[in-house]
Order: C-alpha cells, then sequence, then structure tokens
C-alpha cells in the first residue's frame, strides 16, 4: 500500500462549512465541531441531542482529500463528539449546505416535507444528512445508473440509512418512505401518503411527481479552495492549541516521551474521539496527539498470514476491508469468516460513530476501561493479535494476553491488529477433504441493528471433521463478551469438553450446562442469569447448526421441523418496512380536511427553523447548569470545589440565598400549588435542584456543575420513603380534592355475589418512563429596561412561567414577557418541568445584569424530568363462566415523587381510560403517594396508558382462569351503549357516536384477525424456537376540552397573521389553524379564497401579546385554538361583509386582496380577538379505537419482532388528516417504548442511573412493526366537536398493549411448548407479564433453562 509523503506542517487550523472558509486562530482543544458550528456560525441544524452520538442530531458530512487514492472520500459522523482541530483542511456540509430557502430546497428536504417526515423537527436535519450521506456512498458503487428522480440506493440502505438516528414524534414510517422514495428498487405502491400524488395514479405517473433528485447536480462538492494541493495534508501543529500531529512513529515517540520537565503532562491521544460519548471527560489534557497521520496506524497490509489493520483505520474502513474480495489462495470458509466478522461489525454503534471511531480506540477503551467491546470478543475468537508501542519498544502479543494484562498507560500505542487467515485440518501437509470450518457471530441487543449495548455477544470458530454420519469437534474457540466482566473472555473448559468428542445430544446437553456455568456475571451485574442463559442460547446455536450440517451432507438424523428451525434461526432481521395508510380527505370544509404538509416541515429538515437554543447569544451571555441533590433526602450544608475558589470560567453560584427582596422561592405553579425553585435546607428527592452554576460558556458550567462537592448531613432525618408501600406505612399521601376523585360504578358486593369465579387481590406493578423529547429543558433570559426580563423559553404553557417568574424576581408580571416560537417535543415534560428551568435563567440574569441561557445535558435532564408515574394495583375481580365480568375492585397506589405536580389528576384519568370495558360494578380505592423520588409529571396519556394496560391484564387473567380465548371475553365485556352510559354519563353522546364496536369489527376485517389467529396457531405448532402471538385491543379515551385565545390580523397586503394560545410540539397545531382561518375567512366568498391558506402565517406565543394561553396538553388544544381562530374570523368576515357587498355592487368580482386594501382604508378593524370557552356540554367526550397487532419472539433471545400492526381510530372529522395520522403513528410507537423497551431506573437512593442514550432506549426505525398499516375514520358529524373532529394526540398510545398482549400470547405458547416437556411447575396461562416486557423479562418467562429442558427431554426420548 501507498504511504503518505512528508507532510506539510500548518499551526492555523483552516476547514470549510457548506462552502464557506474559516480560519481559526486561537482554540481550546478540546472544543468539538457541534460547539464551534452553533457558537461561531450561522449553522444550526446540527442539534445537540444526547452529546454521546447516540440520537443522530448532529450528523454532518465530511469531506477530505485522500492523498493515497488521489480523491475525495465524503462520510457522516456526529459533530458532537469530533473535535474541532481534528477537521483541518477539511469540508463539512450541514442540512443547510444541501438547500435552504434562499436557494431552494433539495429534493431530501422536499420529500421529508411532502411525505409528512418531520413533527417537531428537530431531529430532521440529522436525519438528512444521513440519508444524503447513504446518497454519496450510493453513487460510489459501480451498480446501473438509476431512472431519473432516483439514486443507485437499494431499499434497505435507505432504511438502514437512519438506523442510528432517533425520533420521539412520528413512529418512523413516514421517515422511512422519505428516503425509500430515492431507492432504485423502490416499490411505488408501498410508499405511504403524501404530498405528490393520489392514490389513483399510476407508478409511472407517481415517479414524476417526486421533487427531482440529479445525485450529480445534487450531491456535495468538496469546497473549491481545496484542490489537490489541499489543507488536508497540511498536518495541524499548534502549539498555540496544544494539538500536535505526527507524521511517523519517532515523532509520536517524541511526543509522547519528551524532556524530564514535562513527564506529568496529560495527553490525550485521539482518532475519532467518539469514547467520550460513552465516558465523560472531566479533567482537562496538557497535549492532544492525533494518530490519523501516522502510515503505519492506518494501513490495510494482507499476506499469507493474514490481514494487519492499522488501529487508526475506522471501524467502517475495517468493514470495507474485510468485505473485499481476498487472496485467491484463501478458502471459502476463511473467507466466509471475514464476511461475519464484518456483518457484525455493522451492529457497532451507528454508521456515523462506526465512519470515525477507531479499531485500536474500541479495543484500548475494552482493555483500559472494560468497556463492553463487541470488536474485542470478535478478535478473540480468531486467534487476533496485537502490536503495541510503549516507549521504544513494540511487543506484539495474543487478544487474549492483550485483555488480560493490567490497564495500558496514557501512553502506551496500540499499533495495528493482526487477523489471521484460518484453514481447516491439515494430515501429512494436505487438507482434509472432510474438514469443515464453521464460524459464527451472536449479539442480543435491545436493537437489532446496533445503536445498542449488548447484553452478551459471542463467536465461536470451530473445525469439523465429518464422516459417514458422525461429524466430530476437532478443536473449537468460544468467546463471550458484555456479560458483566471486565473483558471478553474464552470459555476454555467448554473447548476442552467439545474438543476431540462426537457431536451429539448429550453432549450439546452438558455443554449448555458447563457454558452456562462458565459465563457468570459479576456481583452487582444486570439481569445476571439471564446473560449466563443467552450463553448457553448461543451455544446450542451454534452446535445445532454442526449436527444440522451432518444432516445436510447424509441426508438423515433431523426431522423437518428441526431443519427449518436451524434455517430460520440464522437467518438474520431483515429491515424492510411496509405500511398503508388509508385517509379520507374532505372538500366540504376547504382546506380543511386536506392532507396537508405541516407547516414549516421544509426549513425544519433544512436546519432553519429556529428552537430555543438556536436564538443567536446576546453579548456578554452566560451559560448556566444545575447542580442537584444525588441524596433522597438530606440537609444541604454547602457547596465547594476541589480549588476552594469559583473553577475557571465560572461567574457565580446562584441558589435560593439569591432570590431578591420581595420575590419568592417558587419555581413551578399549576393548579395544586407551588414549589420551591431551590432546595432551602432539604433536599427531599435525588434531583432536587441544589444551585445553579453560571459561567462564560457552557462547557464550564457543566463541568463546574458535574464536579461540584455538596456537603449533605442526615443526621436526625427519617429514613426516604422511595417506595409507595413505605408511603402506605407512613401515611405519606397527596390530597385529591373531592371534585377530582371518580365516582365509582354499581355495588362491587353484588357484582362479586352475581360472579361465578373470582380473582382475588391480585398484583400489578408498573415503572416509569421518560419523556425522550429530542430537544432537552431549555431557555434564555435577557434583562430589559425599566426591570424587565423576556424569556425565551421551550415550554408548553408560556403563560404560567410567566406567573412563576414574576414571582420569583418580585416584580409586576407586565415587567415579565415569556416567548416561545416553537417546541423540540414535549410529551408533558416541557409543562410544569420547563417552568423551573427558564426560572432560574431569569432569576440569574435578573442578579448578574447578563442573559442567561440554559441548554440541560441530557443525563441532567433525565435525572431532573421525574417522568411517568409509577404505581402499584392490587385487583379482585368476579366473573362469570362465560367470561363476563360482574364487579372489579382495584387498589392503586401512584408514586407522585416528592411535590404535588399534577398527581391528584392521576385518579380521574385512570378510572377514565379503565372504564373502557363493561365491568359490571367498578369501586376503587387510589391513593396518591408522596415520596423521596424526583417528582412525577404529566407524560402523553397520564394514568390512561397504565390503566389500558391494567384491563387488558385483567382481561388475560380472567381467560387464563377460565382456558378461554382473551379476544372473546375482551368482546364479551365491550360496552352497549347504554353501559357506556352508566360509566361515562354524558361524555358518551349521542348513540350514533359511539363507534367501538364498528370500529372493533373493522379492524378485524381489515387485519385478516381471525384468519391470522388460525396461521398463528399453526405458525406455533411448527416452530420450537420461534413463537407467534397476536391480539386485537380496544381504548376508549376521554378528553377535556380548555378555554383557549386567539387573534387574527389581516394585513395590508391581505396577508394574515394569527396569534393562539397553543403551543407547536410538532403535532400540527399550527397546520390545523392555519387551515382552519382559510376556511373561516373564505366564507366572505371572494376571488383569490381559494388560496388563502397561502396568505396565513401563525406566530409565536408571546405573554404579553395574547394572554390566557394556559396549557397546551391534552390532546385537545389544537382544536380548541382553531375554535378560537374561527371566532376571530366570523368576526372579521361580519365587518367585511357591507364592503364587500358594497364592492360587488360596483365591481361585479371582488378579490381578497382589493376588499383588504379598501378595508384598510376605510378604517375597517382587521384585527380580532376571541377567548374560546366550550359549553358544559362539549367541554368532555369520547375517543375510540382499536388496534391488532403480531410478533413474533426468539425463545432463545427473548427478542420481540412486532411483525404487524393494523389500527382504525376514529377522528371524528379529521381538520388535517395526514397531521392527525402522523399523531397515531408517533404515539403508538411511543406507546411501543412504555410496553416493551424502556426501562427508567433508579439506584437505591432514588437517582436515575438510566441517564443516557446508552442506557436508555426508545424505539428505532428496526423495533416498528414490520407492517404498519393505519386507517383514520372519518366517522361523521359531531354536533358538538370543533367542525367535527377528535382528538389524535395521545389516545393511539394506548394502543400499543396490543403489542404487550401479543407478546403475551406468544410467550404463553412458548410456555406451553416448555410444559409438553415437563418442564414447567406453575399454571401457564395465568403468568404476568412485566412492563416494559424487554428481552430479559421475555426469556425468563420462556424459561431460562429451556434449552437445557429440550435437550434433556430428546435424551429422555431418544435415550442418546
Amino acid at each position: 500500500m501507498e504511504t503518505l509523503t512528508p507532510a506539510k506542517r500548518n499551526e492555523c487550523l483552516v476547514f470549510a462549512v457548506n462552502g464557506e472558509k474559516f480560519e481559526v486562530p486561537n482554540l481550546d482543544p478540546s472544543t468539538t465541531l457541534l460547539e464551534f458550528l452553533r457558537s461561531r456560525t450561522r449553522f444550526k441544524s446540527v442539534k445537540l441531542g444526547c452529546g454521546e452520538g447516540g440520537c443522530g442530531a448532529c450528523v454532518v458530512l465530511m469531506s477530505k482529500y485522500d492523498p493515497v487514492n488521489k480523491q475525495i472520500e465524503n462520510f457522516s459522523m456526529s459533530s458532537c463528539l469530533t473535535l474541532l482541530c481534528s477537521i483541518n483542511g477539511c469540508s463539512i456540509t450541514t442540512s443547510e449546505g444541501l438547500g435552504n430557502t434562499r436557494d431552494g430546497f433539495h429534493p431530501i428536504h422536499q420529500r421529508f416535507t411532502g411525505f409528512h417526515a418531520s413533527q417537531c423537527g428537530f431531529c430532521t436535519p440529522g436525519m438528512c444528512m444521513s440519508l444524503f450521506s447513504a446518497l454519496v456512498d450510493a453513487e460510489k458503487t459501480s451498480r446501473p445508473e438509476s431512472s431519473p428522480g432516483f439514486s443507485k440506493l437499494t431499499v434497505s440502505e435507505a432504511e438502514k440509512a437512519i438506523a442510528g438516528n432517533l425520533c420521539r414524534c412520528t413512529g418512523y414510517r413516514p421517515i422511512a418512505d422519505a428516503c425509500k422514495s430515492f431507492a432504485a428498487d423502490v416499490d411505488m405502491e408501498d410508499l405511504g401518503i403524501n404530498s405528490f400524488w393520489r392514490k389513483e395514479d399510476l407508478n409511472e405517473v407517481r415517479a414524476s411527481r417526486l421533487p427531482t433528485y440529479h445525485p450529480k447536480n445534487h450531491n456535495c462538492t468538496y469546497s473549491e479552495f481545496f484542490g489537490e494541493e489541499n489543507q488536508s495534508d497540511m498536518l495541524l501543529n499548534s502549539e498555540l492549541y496544544s494539538w500536535y500531529t505526527p507524521a511517523s512513529i519517532e515523532e509520536l515517540q517524541t511526543l509522547l516521551y519528551p524532556n524530564v520537565s514535562e513527564n506529568g503532562m496529560k495527553i490525550k491521544l485521539v482518532v475519532g474521539n467518539t469514547g467520550t460519548g460513552y465516558y465523560k471527560e472531566t479533567e482537562k489534557y496538557d497535549k492532544y496527539v492525533d494518530l490519523r497521520y501516522i502510515p503505519q496506524l492506518s494501513v490495510v497490509i494482507k499476506d499469507n498470514s493474514g490481514i494487519v489493520f492499522g488501529a487508526a483505520l475506522s471501524i467502517s474502513k475495517v468493514i470495507f476491508s474485510l468485505k473485499e474480495e481476498n487472496e485467491e489462495n484463501l478458502s471459502s470458509e476463511g473467507k466466509l469468516i471475514f464476511t461475519k466478522l464484518a456483518d457484525h461489525m455493522e451492529k457497532i454503534a451507528s454508521g456515523f460513530i462506526r465512519n470515525s471511531a477507531s479499531l485500536g480506540g474500541n479495543l484500548v477503551m475494552s482493555q483500559r476501561n472494560n468497556f463492553p467491546s463487541d470488536v474485542a470478543t470478535l478478535l478473540l475468537a480468531v486467534d487476533s493479535s496485537v502490536s503495541i508501542l510503549t516507549g521504544h519498544d513494540c511487543e506484539k502479543i495474543t487478544m487474549e494476553e492483550f485483555l488480560s494484562r493490567p490497564p495500558l498507560d496514557s501512553r502506551s500505542v496500540l499499533l495495528n491488529v493482526h487477523i489471521p487467515y484460518w484453514k481447516q485440518t491439515k494430515s501429512n501437509g494436505t487438507i482434509e477433504s472432510n474438514s469443515r470450518l464453521l464460524f459464527e457471530t451472536y449479539r442480543a441487543a435491545p436493537r437489532p441493528l446496533g445503536n445498542a449495548l449488548p447484553y452478551l455477544n459471542a463467536a465461536f470458530l470451530a473445525d469439523l471433521s465429518c464422516n459417514k454420519s458422525e461429524v466430530l469437534v476437532n478443536n473449537v474457540r468460544l468467546a463471550f463478551g458484555a456479560y458483566g466482566t471486565k473483558h471478553a473472555t474464552r470459555a476454555n473448559k467448554v473447548e476442552e469438553y467439545l474438543s476431540g468428542n462426537l457431536v451429539g445430544v448429550s453432549l450439546l446437553n452438558e455443554a449448555v450446562k458447563l457454558v452456562k456455568s462458565s459465563v457468570v456475571p459479576e456481583d452487582g451485574t444486570s439481569h445476571a442469569a439471564y446473560r449466563s442463559s443467552l450463553a448457553g442460547s448461543f451455544l446450542f446455536e451454534f452446535l445445532f447448526s454442526f449436527i444440522e450440517i451432518d444432516y445436510k451432507i447424509f441426508a438423515h438424523g433431523l426431522d423437518n421441523t428441526l431443519r427449518e428451525e436451524a434455517e430460520i434461526i440464522n437467518n438474520s432481521n431483515l429491515l424492510l418496512s411496509s405500511g398503508k395508510q388509508f385517509v379520507d380527505s374532505s372538500k366540504e370544509c376547504y382546506p380543511v380536511g386536506e392532507p396537508m404538509t405541516k407547516f414549516g416541515a421544509a426549513i425544519q429538515a433544512s436546519g432553519e427553523a429556529v428552537y430555543v437554543d438556536d436564538i443567536p447569544s446576546p453579548p456578554n451571555c452566560l451559560h448556566g447548569a444545575f447542580i442537584y441533590s444525588t441524596k433522597p433526602l438530606a440537609r444541604v450544608k454547602g457547596i465547594s470545589f476541589k480549588s476552594n475558589s469559583l473553577p475557571d470560567g465560572v461567574t457565580d453560584v446562584i441558589s435560593s440565598k439569591d432570590i431578591p427582596k420581595g420575590g419568592e422561592n417558587v419555581g413551578c405553579t399549576a393548579m395544586f400549588g407551588s414549589e420551591s425553585l431551590f432546595v432551602d435546607d432539604l433536599a427531599t428527592c435525588a434531583g432536587d435542584l441544589i444551585a445553579l452554576v453560571v459561567a462564560e460558556a457552557k462547557k464550564h458550567a457543566n463541568m463546574a456543575a458535574k464536579t461540584a462537592l455538596v456537603d449533605y448531613d442526615t443526621e436526625s432525618l427519617d429514613s426516604p420513603i422511595l417506595t409507595v408501600e413505605e408511603a402506605v406505612k407512613r401515611s405519606s399521601f397527596f390530597e385529591v380534592p373531592p371534585f377530582l376523585y371518580p365516582e365509582k360504578v354499581g355495588d362491587f358486593s353484588e357484582g362479586m355475589a352475581e360472579a361465578d369465579h373470582k380473582i382475588l387481590n391480585a398484583e400489578i406493578k408498573l415503572g416509569s418512563q421518560y419523556y425522550f423529547y429530542m430537544e432537552t429543558q431549555t431557555a434564555l433570559a435577557v434583562p430589559d429596561e425599566e426591570n424587565c426580563m423576556v424569556v425565551y423559553s421551550s415550554i408548553q404553557c408560556p403563560e404560567f412561567a410567566h406567573i412563576v417568574i414574576a414571582r420569583c424576581l418580585g416584580v409586576p408580571e407586565h415587567n415579565v414577557r415569556v416567548i416561545t416560537r416553537r417546541v423540540g417535543g414535549g410529551f408533558g415534560g416541557k409543562a410544569l418541568k420547563a417552568m423551573p428551568v427558564a426560572t432560574a435563567c431569569a432569576l440569574a440574569a435578573h442578579k448578574l445584569r447578563r442573559p442567561v441561557r440554559i441548554y440541560l445535558d441530557r443525563k441532567t435532564d433525565m435525572i431532573m424530568a421525574g417522568g411517568r408515574h409509577p404505581m402499584k394495583i392490587t385487583y379482585s375481580v368476579g366473573f362469570k363462566s362465560n367470561g363476563k365480568i360482574t364487579a372489579l375492585h382495584l387498589d392503586i397506589l401512584i408514586n407522585a415523587g416528592n411535590t404535588i405536580d399534577i398527581s391528584p389528576i392521576m385518579p380521574n384519568n385512570i378510572i377514565g381510560a379503565l372504564k373502557k370495558y363493561d365491568w359490571g360494578s367498578l369501586s376503587f380505592d387510589i391513593k396518591v403517594c408522596k415520596t423521596n423520588l424526583t417528582s412525577k409529571s404529566a407524560m402523553r396519556g397520564p394514568g390512561e396508558v397504565q390503566a389500558s394496560y391494567i384491563a387488558e391484564a385483567i382481561m388475560e387473567h380472567v381467560a387464563g382462569m377460565l382456558s378461554i380465548e382473551v379476544d372473546s371475553v375482551r368482546e364479551k365485556n365491550l360496552h352497549t351503549y347504554e353501559s357506556l352510559l352508566l360509566f361515562y354519563g354524558s361524555a358518551s353522546g349521542d348513540s350514533m357516536e359511539y363507534t367501538l364496536p364498528s370500529i372493533w369489527d373493522k379492524v378485524a376485517r381489515s387485519s385478516s384477525f381471525t384468519e391470522r389467529v388460525a396461521t398463528v396457531e399453526q405458525f406455533n405448532q411448527l416452530h420450537i424456537w420461534r413463537k407467534r402471538g397476536i391480539s386485537r385491543v380496544p381504548i376508549i379515551h376521554e378528553v377535556l376540552v380548555r378555554p383557549t385565545p386567539g387573534k387574527v390580523s389581516i394585513l395590508w397586503d391581505g396577508s394574515i397573521v394569527v396569534e393562539v394560545g397553543g403551543i407547536e410540539l410538532g403535532q400540527g397545531l399550527w397546520t390545523k389553524v392555519k387551515q382552519i382561518t382559510a376556511y373561516a375567512l373564505s366564507s366572505i366568498q371572494c376571488d383569490g379564497t381559494e388560496e388563502l391558506v397561502e396568505k396565513v402565517r401563525v406566530i409565536q406565543s408571546d405573554t404579553l401579546a395574547l394572554v390566557q394561553g394556559g396549557f397546551t396538553a391534552g390532546s385537545t388544544t389544537s382544536e380548541s385554538s382553531c375554535e378560537a381562530v374561527r371566532q376571530c374570523c366570523n368576526v372579521l368576515v361580519e365587518r367585511l361583509a357591507p364592503l364587500k357587498k358594497k364592492l360587488q355592487e360596483q365591481m361585479g368580482s371582488v378579490k381578497w386582496d382589493d376588499l383588504i386594501l379598501q378595508a384598510h382604508h376605510q378604517s375597517i378593524n382587521l384585527a380580532a380577538h376571541s377567548f374560546f370557552v366550550p359549553m358544559p356540554s362539549s367541554q368532555q367526550y369520547l375517543n375510540y379505537g382499536a388496534a391488532v397487532s403480531e410478533v413474533e419472539i426468539n425463545i432463545l433471545t427473548g427478542e420481540t419482532r412486532i411483525l404487524r400492526t393494523d389500527i382504525v381510530y376514529d377522528c371524528g372529522q379529521s381538520m388535517s388528516p395526514a397531521v392527525d395520522l402522523g399523531q397515531i403513528e408517533g404515539a403508538f410507537v411511543q406507546g411501543i417504548g412504555f410496553f416493551m423497551l424502556e426501562e427508567y431506573i433508579t439506584n437505591t437512593d432514588g437517582l436515575v442511573v438510566s441517564d443516557s442514550t446508552w442506557t436508555y432506549k426508545i424505539p428505532t426505525i428496526d423495533t416498528i412493526p414490520k407492517q404498519f398499516n393505519v386507517e383514520v375514520l372519518n366517522s361523521g358529524h359531531h354536533r358538538n366537536r370543533v367542525l367535527s373532529s377528535k382528538a389524535s394526540g395521545e389516545p393511539p398510545l394506548l394502543l400499543a398493549a396490543s403489542v404487550h398482549c401479543a407478546t403475551r400470547a406468544a410467550i404463553e405458547a412458548a410456555r406451553k411448548q416448555r410444559n409438553s416437556w415437563g418442564a414447567l411447575d406453575e399454571t401457564d396461562s395465568t403468568f404476568q407479564l412485566e412492563v416494559p416486557a424487554t428481552m430479559p423479562v421475555v426469556k425468563q418467562l420462556c424459561g431460562l433453562d429451556t434449552v437445557e429442558r429440550y435437550l434433556q427431554s430428546l435424551v429422555t426420548c431418544n435415550g442418546t
């Protein structure tokens, strides 16, 4: 391989962003590319979502000149981890660089808009850049040229392009469609609802209507001022930056081992810097050394012995090299080893991390820091070796020795990795003809495509000899990792046991037992028994394939079912998703009812949409970071730092002592009272706010907050209350006002007397869930004249933040102004929980008389957030033999945390959703427990989602007791209209509005439910290690319509400005408001009003411009805002009507623009304000929907794949069908997170430990339903609704219980099978499946010893 010539030296950092050249004369070398882009350029599309490389919000495209291959290489990378000094001589492209409002949007932006693939929009620019990078990569391939409008990308590559990007709003389906629309092999029929074509259009017409894409016209260009004589080979060496780029091993040695006076220097070796996403840095380095330009560290050398990879190579380049055609003398099995290594490595992190992360960096983290590396396990299995440079000595050692050594010191350098070629067993110098090499890798992780650490990884390499009907294990290497030990290990005892033996059932049985006793996690490792069980499962799969090879060769042995099982087990998950959307648009109230694109979607995609943290910092702006308690109950005696003085860059530490005279220590207020901003003396939960560090830079503030030392005192304090059981013992409750406590239905005693069967005192426990809005809590406070304060806040209720800030500062409310333009995701978490952030900002700005901004890092946000309410439920239920329930009683203990927040509404919400079934009689005792956990708050469907699950768990329990199908029990207990009235009263509406029975039948027909139930049963009979389940679930969700203000103003040119109380969170509120404004004003019947929607602009919320904005919550703010606007428009039409009539008499036809111009000249008031207050009869109503979900579980790993979901949801007359569809899909997928994936875990002190993208896993594109069908049902006219519309934001989330119920059905099938092997003691049908039903939970219920039981049954049956 050609090596680099001696490089030029450069002491000034030079690079380009979107074609603009930047020269940076001075810089902190720890500065990341994201920090620079957001603070020192106008490019704000790169968003800080996590700072860990785990969400994709900050993805950019890097372009650099490769002097060896003499070509430009392009790749995506995570700008939040990339050090700025490492991009010297490179060109960066962000989403603004692809296209924008002035220059025209890129086809990616246009298609994301047209496919309705952006809601809150915070993640969208990163999604666009991930797709763009995939398009660039595809064009480099030798594939045939694609048809006009398409790329060389495949559908599979299009979906995988965004596998590492997180979205909390959309549910991913429309994003996948936007990506797939570029693929050469896309089926146009498979693309969902969009604004480009009509359903009846032919495929050729559809393709022609897509925004034009030409790869050459829409590709990135390396900046013109970087030619072949470019800056990328001018290595950055600057004492000013403390950044050095050696070009040889000798130069590296000189830098690492300088004169004696520098021996104490802290040196950081840099390649991709991605390790800081996992190991957060809290110390400063004296010297940064970039290893990427040392030729020996970046080579790929192939010889007869194997392949040598330089340690500085990115994992993506290693994967590429492994997939390349190898030497001719390499056996097919040897080639297979490299292919499988590459395939497994593609599941490590995500593409934009692999592109930067180095092979050596991954291994050193594993060796030095015990990082749970997949790479280390793989290389250990194939007997790799590494070369290490220590001082002037270089040594080559095996991977096993490397991992088992004491941690490398900071100046030892991993130079390269050698992977040997493997060949079959030789006899007398020749390869035996019947010898076979087998290599397999395994990985059990929450996400199939990576971007998640595994519970266990493994790699097995075996040399077998096959003679007649026997398979002999000549030798075998078994490597396991990531299971709670310091590093990957080999199972030596199992290897010895297997080597030299013939494969048979008895051998498998003993080997599995032996490996489970060898792979044992250290104490304190989560899911320890599960991880050991996985080791047995993986080995079973491997050994099972040995037997399968034997039978394939000799055509006898296992029966057809087991042969088929082996093929299924070894098949990888295919990502490809599909779906059908059924939406009825209506022209009756045009443009209301049209599936319009979301207002602002294009600028969200390009990154031009302004969120709070995108607002340029005013001069002298300071940055804040919170110090929070890590103790659940303790006095706070003081705060200190390692140095006695404030750390560098820190201006002040703001606490309750800084509340101004006349002000209050208040950080939050709502209908149940106020809560403190800072701890006065006593911290009452881990996460309680103690103080705010204010510094000149965000980095300094965050560092100081993390390293602050808090002096606690717990003497004479009671022990903290951390559970609801302890709260009951100590009578620690919050009071629920009587008017909020729900009413019981019927007489429970009578209902139980009617019952044929009873279940008494059954228990359910439900955990919490984190919001995971992509934009964390943020605010900017700017002092204004006359002691005023302007606060920009990402909040769902600016009015209440306004009140709190005024109280805290001790100023009149007219001295405070809170502005909110858009919110990067809320889900309830940006309501009360956003107030302390805005208030702390304002307090610091008030004291220091300088602007202050806060943008919480993800860890702090997760610790402070509180999230969904955990609860414990005890129920007793009576029922008839046919499944009809006659009585239900519930004792519910709700964990509210340390403050009241909105918790008193929870009982009413819970019972409201629980009443979806006719329970006969319903009684309950609900207590809201005060504990020393972070205060819980409203989260999308608060109480309702838990109640929906409780109802389904009871149905499952009843069906299990009666041994009948649960679907028949559900159907038996659906409401009649009469029972609906009994349970819901006036909220039930007219009998014609009760659409659930028809929806129940409709979803069964559209999903072929009955036929698929039989198909699932047949599948389960034919397959041992995979089981399927299917479930149909209904919902009834009661909502409350709140009062909301609105204002409409018509300007001189006929354009319209609208203000509403509701906040745009991504739910399409502004889009619906635009539509209804155009509809209502068009009733004036002028020429041109058919295009009026394009003249409407909805503007940001301003608490001094529009008062009484209230809360944007509960799914109904869109419709109430629309009604407020309609009332304004009706007033304006009434004012304009006389003028229009007069002009019509004079001119015949009247144009809108002319009418408005004349109205201004005649001084007609063209601004109208309203305050919509719903009538008592229409304040509450019911939403209906049903879903059918089918899943498949892997008994060996506990993995659950959602094969298909069908939803029918009643939107009344949808005001904006595409918006409502997006809400339905997004809510459902968020529900999948709650029911299946998301573990919001605390330690023994109640401090959140699921505090990062590494430990908290929301759904990704590879965990959504493979087939996702949704019908938005337009059910007809509803007298008391706003234009007959109904809510769509929260109710569909409850339907995700169908996935959990289907998973339970699959587990039940697995348990029945296990029982047939004589392996189950308890009753199969009455088990309880936890929430979330994670992989360990599913496998535990299937049986951690299922493999042994199965093998033992074979031994018993066959006597072998």
